[in-house]
Order: C-alpha cells, then sequence, then structure tokens
C-alpha cells in the first residue's frame, strides 16, 4: 500500500485561507482540502482544535513528514522551505521577504479584518470604529504603495509575500479603497491576478465570489 505523503488543507474562503491555497497552488503540491465552515462554527470542533489550537483556519497536517501546523505566516513558510521556492536562500533577500510577511501579519491583516467588521458588516454601528480603521486602510495602502514604487514585487522577485499580502488587498472594496489612487498596488495586483495558481487558489475550497479585477 503506497503511503499517505499528502498535505491535508483545512481551510475556508478568507484571505487567510488564501493565502495558503494559492501557495499551495503556485507550489504544485499534493493536498486534499478539508472545509471548516467558520460561518457554522466548525472551527470549533475537536477534530479540528487537535490540529489548530487557536481555532483559527487555516491549518495543515503533513501526511509526508508527520508535522502539523496552524497559523497562515508559519504554514507559508514551512511550505517554501520543503519546496524551496518562493523564499531566497540569500540572506539579504530572504530577510526581506519575512520582513514584509511579518507586515502583513501584524498590521496589513489585523487592520484590514478590523476594517472589514465596522466598514462591511456592521455599517453604521460605530462611527468612530469606522473612522479609524478606514483611516488605518488607507495609511498601510499608502505604505505599500510607496513600497511597490520601487518595486515590481514585494521582494523584487515574487515570494510568498506578495502571496500574503494579495488577498487582503482582493477585498479592497470592504475597506472603501479606490485602487485608482494606488497606481503601483494596482498594477501589483493584476499581475498577480493573470496567473493561474492565484485564480485557483482563490477559489478553494469553493468559488464564493468573482474575484475583484481591480
Amino acid at each position: 500500500m503506497e503511503e499517505n505523503k499528502m498535505i491535508d488543507f483545512y481551510t475556508w474562503g478568507t484571505p487567510n485561507g488564501r493565502k495558503v491555497s494559492i501557495l499551495l497552488e503556485e507550489l504544485k503540491l499534493d493536498y486534499q482540502v478539508v472545509p471548516i465552515d467558520i460561518s457554522n462554527k466548525e472551527q470549533f470542533t475537536a477534530n479540528f482544535l487537535t490540529i489548530s489550537p487557536n481555532n483559527k483556519i487555516p491549518a495543515i497536517f503533513d501526511h509526508d513528514t508527520g508535522i502539523s501546523l496552524m497559523e497562515s505566516g508559519a504554514i507559508m513558510i514551512y511550505l517554501a522551505e520543503k519546496s524551496n521556492q518562493l523564499l531566497p536562500k540569500d540572506l539579504e533577500k530572504r530577510i526581506k521577504v519575512i520582513e514584509w510577511l511579518m507586515w502583513q501579519k501584524a498590521g496589513f491583516g489585523p487592520m484590514l479584518g478590523q476594517a472589514h467588521h465596522f466598514l462591511h458588516y456592521n455599517k453604521g454601528k460605530a462611527p468612530y470604529a469606522e473612522e479609524r480603521y478606514r483611516a488605518e486602510a488607507k495609511r498601510l495602502y499608502s505604505v505599500l504603495e510607496k513600497h511597490l514604487s520601487k518595486s515590481p514585487f514585494i521582494a523584487e522577485e515574487y515570494s510568498i509575500a506578495d502571496i500574503a499580502i494579495w488577498p487582503w488587498v482582493s477585498r479592497y472594496e470592504w475597506q472603501e479603497i479606490n485602487l485608482s489612487e494606488f497606481p503601483n498596488i494596482r498594477s501589483w495586483y493584476k499581475k498577480i491576478l493573470a496567473r493561474e495558481p492565484v485564480q485557483k487558489g482563490y477559489n478553494i475550497p469553493a468559488q464564493l465570489s468573482d474575484i475583484p479585477v481591480g
């Protein structure tokens, strides 16, 4: 009997889930999707908590190595290391990728997540919070816009940093962001959108919505 070397991928259609699904497609790794419907609180089931004790998607279990991981950033570094792709070996280039991956994990994702909560899901309920996270979203986009004026990709070459940031930008409408005000981001966004693995990975575990075209 052939040994199972596939990756079990626990996910749902969110920016954090799409970061890993796009990466799996880019790396052409064998994986099977285990949908975790967070709208039905499946992230709190006992089986899932053994893989992801923080009850968040995404998570993976790699049958090849026996490693299970939660936290999208850790998963992305692991998969890039395992495949020897999309994370440079050169120290200076590598640390730049990790720098911007941490930027996404520590600021861009969490702040835009709050923008989604107040500007998209709960519009009109908390004017102060709406103003705060609308302004912070624009500030973060301005940081990214300036950075992309110097480089076609986040860290010179396409990497896990681009894949981590792109799904959050794909919800620009939820954040009340007009990409025409950020031409460098818009160009970068469309360039990545044109990649077949990105289009396929966006719709895993299912096509929940059309991909915003920018």
